[in-house]
């Protein structure tokens, strides 16, 4: 099987190069037919990914995309286009188009790039950048010895949802008529497996996964098969629960998402659409007065670190809450202005949360529960962002006097996003390193459980 990506010859530096080239030509072609102000955003991607599943290869995938977007405002009128085509007609056309969209729009007070004063103009190494010399042999290789060790754990996995590997690496360049340019790039690297246990309709799914912008960074590929085996043969023979308030532990790797429901409702567009549960709550007490979360966008090898945000403007570390209160709302600068605010240089969203533990790790949390549902896994999307309602599907573990003693399956948890917070009584240090939220457990003291009475 031949190599079907190269990620050996490192030429990022001379493909930004190229990139920035034909940023700064677009530009000037924007201001030559008229534009007051332009931006341009021009990228480039490749990867490798390969699926096994039951000791055989299903697919292997090669990727290589690029993309050109041109955005042009004749006073505050914007226009927008794009094209994967770097032919000089198609590029010349792309302009066009936008500019001609532009000139039919209507005028919006809050439309145009970030105020020039906010550019970033310092550009620190952020060690994002680690390309894997892995070819497709390579590639099937860990993804069938991943597999294997979970499949070789136990005669109780009959089956396997398969295993994965995925390598890929981004560059891309920001242009505006500011004068501002910033260049990134980043890569990306995965491995997990997915197994199945038992038979029939006592048939159980789960697995495991590492991801990591350094292959160096990735839990090996037999480590990861035995922990998804673990997994997966814990949920055998779920039970349901009696309909009733309990405490809620959300593991880690769920816990997120409570933060991630903090961010939906905090972040520009709801906010000036008034589609927020959490309208004009800076400076309101949101949480327990230990509770904070700080954003930290600088970070060598963060998930989500950057110099400069979607606009160009430069990012900085900054509390998101601080002593269980809201410090500010997550804003670019086309919601600032609807909101009468600044940019919180979150155009495209944020950079490294980190929410700060005041508790111990995983054990010590079940330990600390006389009784309670250990959840982890959620399912559906039942969550009101207009009024913070919360109901969800969820799997997981009955604790009893500190230990877990049974899965369980078929429940839904429910509440107020509001209410969660407020009782929110601890945070782990048992951080999942898989993601750009760097959060423990969370134990919320009561929600309301609904199971099969």
């Amino acid at each position: 099987m031949n190599a079907l990506a190269d990620f050996s010859a490192d030429d990022s530096q001379a493909r930004l190069d190229a990139l920035e080239d034909l940023s700064r030509r677009l530009l000037e072609r924007a201001r030559a037919s008229g534009a007051t102000q332009a931006e341009v955003n021009c990228s480039e991607d490749r990867g490798l990914n390969v699926n096994v599943r039951m000791g055989a290869v299903e697919t292997v995938e090669s990727t290589r995309d690029r993309g050109v977007g041109v955005t042009v405002y004749f006073g505050q009128r914007k226009g927008s286009a794009s094209t994967a085509d770097l032919r000089q007609e198609s590029l010349d056309a792309t302009v066009a188009q936008a500019c001609a969209i532009a000139r039919y729009t209507e005028h919006d007070e809050a439309a145009g790039l970030a105020d020039p004063g906010l550019m970033a103009t310092a550009f620190p190494d952020l060690d994002a950048w680690h390309p894997w010399a892995l070819d497709a042999d390579r590639a099937v290789d860990l993804a069938l010895a991943c597999e294997a060790a979970g499949r070789d754990s136990d005669p109780r996995i009959a089956n396997s949802d398969g295993a994965s590997v995925g390598s890929g690496e981004s560059i891309s360049v920001y242009a505006n008529s500011h004068g501002f340019v910033g260049r990134d790039r980043g890569t990306q690297h995965s491995l997990g497996c997915a197994l199945i246990a038992g038979q029939g309709e006592d048939m159980q799914r789960d697995g495991w996964y590492s991801s990591a912008l350094s292959s160096d960074d990735l839990e090996a590929p037999v480590a990861i098969g035995r922990h998804a085996a673990l997994r997966t043969l814990a949920r055998i023979a779920p039970r349901s629960l009696a309909t009733g308030e309990y405490p809620v532990l959300f593991q880690a790797e769920v816990a997120r998402s409570l933060v991630g429901h903090l961010l939906g409702a905090v972040s520009g567009g709801a906010l000036y659409r008034r589609a927020s549960f959490l309208l004009d709550q800076v400076g309101a007490q949101l949480f327990p007065d230990w509770f904070s979360i700080g954003e930290h966008p600088l970070l060598r090898r963060g998930l989500r670190s950057a110099a400069f945000d979607a606009e160009g403007v430069a990012t900085r570390e900054a509390p998101l809450v601080s002593a269980g209160v809201l410090q500010r709302y997550v804003l670019g600068s086309y919601s600032a202005r609807k909101l009468g605010l600044q940019s919180t240089a979150n155009a495209g969203g944020v950079h490294n949360l980190k929410v700060a533990a005041n508790a111990g790790g995983f054990d010590e949390l079940v330990r600390g529960l006389p009784r309670g549902l250990l959840v982890t896994e959620l399912m559906g999307q039942g969550v009101n962002p207009v009024t913070g309602d919360y109901s969800r599907g969820a799997a997981g573990f009955w604790i009893e006097d500190g230990a877990v003693v049974h899965p369980v399956d078929g429940i839904t948890i429910a509440g107020n996003l509001k209410d969660m917070f407020a009782r929110i009584e601890a945070v782990g240090n048992d951080v999942d390193p898989r993601s750009h939220i760097s959060c423990g457990s969370i134990l919320v003291g009561r929600m309301t459980v609904a199971g099969d009475d």
